[in-house]
């Protein structure tokens, strides 16, 4: 266990952050010091299921189980350092890359998430590696997305914004469209200047 004395001295320097992951299997929030050590976490369990062709996970879990596993390391520390901690210095956040998120220009899902265990794309991940002479692997969300483009799928026309499992979370807690480079170059190809790849966004895919 972190040392409790360590702990209080962190507080009072302001140098406790959040970590939030939501992986395969759990949703973890994780407090960390300023040099990366571990002070506690809270976990909460949930699991993909396959529906209706997809791999998908179930969005009503989404916000318990972010609330959940919070509300469990805040209840660790407490536990452990006999401090109610209520303030961290920043928040990262985590998640299962690639797969497709799509939303209107309401923010409201279009279509169950489909994770990055789908590989049922090889119409789009093959025309799009032979277009741009790239690889597009089938689990990159722009992929997903062009499958659905391809297969004329109903929701397609009213899309307006699409990103990762993580960007969604930023945008829950901050009310900001922000995609992470990381994140970013599994939705599609970036360059040299960590923009999207402009040559490949001016071909013509239709």
């Amino acid at each position: 266990m972190y040392d409790k004395d360590l702990f209080l001295e962190k507080v009072k320097e302001n140098n406790i952050y959040l970590g939030i992951e939501l992986g395969s299997t759990r949703i973890k929030a994780i407090a960390i010091d300023n040099r990366a050590k571990i002070i506690s976490n809270g976990i909460y369990e949930w699991k993909s299921k396959f529906e209706n062709g997809y791999w998908t996970y179930d969005f009503d879990l989404l916000t318990k189980g972010l609330q959940s596993s919070f509300k469990n390391l805040k209840e660790n520390i407490f536990k452990d350092y006999g401090y109610k901690i209520s303030n961290f210095k920043a928040i990262g956040i985590s998640a299962m890359m690639h797969g497709l998120l799509a939303f209107d220009k309401n923010m409201n899902l279009l279509t169950p998430f489909r994770t990055w265990r789908n590989t049922n794309t090889d119409k789009a991940s093959l025309f799009l590696s032979e277009l741009y002479e790239y690889n597009i692997p089938h689990r990159w969300s722009f992929a997903h997305f062009y499958e659905a483009i391809l297969n004329k799928e109903n929701f397609v026309k009213d899309v307006d914004y699409i990103c990762t499992l993580s960007s969604y979370i930023h945008y829950l807690l901050t009310g900001k469209k922000v995609v992470g480079i990381g994140d970013a170059s599994g939705i599609f190809p970036v360059d040299d200047s960590l923009n999207y790849n402009k040559d490949f966004l001016k071909k013509q895919m239709i």
